[in-house]
């Protein structure tokens, strides 16, 4: 888990997170299902990223998840956690041709 002081380094890991889905997808889609206050002090959203592999068989790939947010008495973030809905290894088998066994 990466922990951020200062809004900049968090804005660097989308940086990079968006330079290396470029790099590695044609097509890339990032669906928000839904995002609500689910306590006083949490914000859960419900979202989707899914593309296409820049491999010969143009693989697609998608994984669901969530992200919570934990606020602080002044209504700032002081946590951020995503969780998969699939197995780290399910989404990678998604990079394989489909004729393997």
């Amino acid at each position: 888990m990466s922990r951020f002081k200062v809004k900049l380094n968090y804005r660097i890991i989308v940086y990079i997170l968006r330079f290396n889905a470029r790099l590695f997808l044609s097509t890339i889609y990032f669906v928000m299902h839904d995002i609500s206050q689910t306590d006083e002090k949490v914000i859960t959203a419900n979202w989707r990223v899914s593309g296409t592999l820049r491999v010969p068989w143009k693989a697609d790939v998608f994984f669901n998840s969530s992200s919570s947010y934990l606020l602080t008495k002044d209504g700032l973030i002081s946590n951020h956690l995503d969780t998969w809905y699939r197995k780290p290894s399910e989404i990678l088998k998604q990079f394989l041709p489909c004729e393997l066994p």
